[in-house]
């Protein structure tokens, strides 16, 4: 129940312009869920390496992310806010589940990679190259603006049957007082092709 409780409470960092205190890791996920027949069967495991959003014209080669020495996630330097990040203990993108991309609204008095994320529809395209020399397509599904008090952990990183991708930034107002924006920008995608 307790660590329920702190997946509840996680605050995210990706995006946030300064530093900020660091928020629990979301879980590492669980062996695959067998996809549905009318999606997309997953693809095999393979790093990814480069993310494309043309819509925003957005492009960044991935480095990998895991934890840091607290258990808390890491994000990619604030001070390169251009570069955007893959979360390596989530499936790659275009294996069954939610691949994880964090990357930076601003940092450094510069615009970031994920500074337009939110003008993002349903039906917009992501492309992500990756080292077997394959590129997964997705197609935007959802985009939501919310609190970093109200983010819902199973509703991110929680299994799917299907391969999915999340991209994560920060959003809305800024606290000076605590150095972090109040919001997450949380865009998910399914595997188009």
């Amino acid at each position: 129940m307790r660590f329920i409780a702190v997946l509840l409470g996680l605050v995210l960092l990706a995006g946030c312009s300064a530093p900020a205190p660091s928020a629990p890791a979301p879980p590492t996920p669980p062996g695959s869920v067998a996809a549905e027949s009318s999606q997309p069967a997953g693809l095999a495991h393979s790093v990814p390496t480069v993310l494309d959003i043309p819509k925003i014209e957005a492009h960044s080669t991935l480095v990998q992310l895991g934890l840091n020495s607290d258990d808390t996630i890491e994000v990619p330097p604030v001070s390169t806010p251009l570069q955007a990040g893959w979360y390596s203990y989530s499936p790659t993108p275009g294996e069954i589940g939610p691949a994880i991309i964090l990357g930076h609204v601003d940092g450094g008095g510069q615009k970031g990679i994920f500074y337009r994320l939110k003008e993002l529809l349903p039906g917009d395209q992501i492309s992500v190259s990756r080292q077997d020399g394959s590129t997964a397509w997705f197609a935007v599904t959802k985009v939501d603006q919310i609190s970093k008090s109200e983010f819902s952990a199973d509703d991110v990183y929680g299994d799917t049957a299907a391969p999915e991708l999340r991209l994560i930034t920060c959003g809305g107002s800024f606290d000076r007082a605590a150095h972090s924006y109040r919001d997450n920008i949380i865009v998910y995608a399914a595997l188009v092709g």
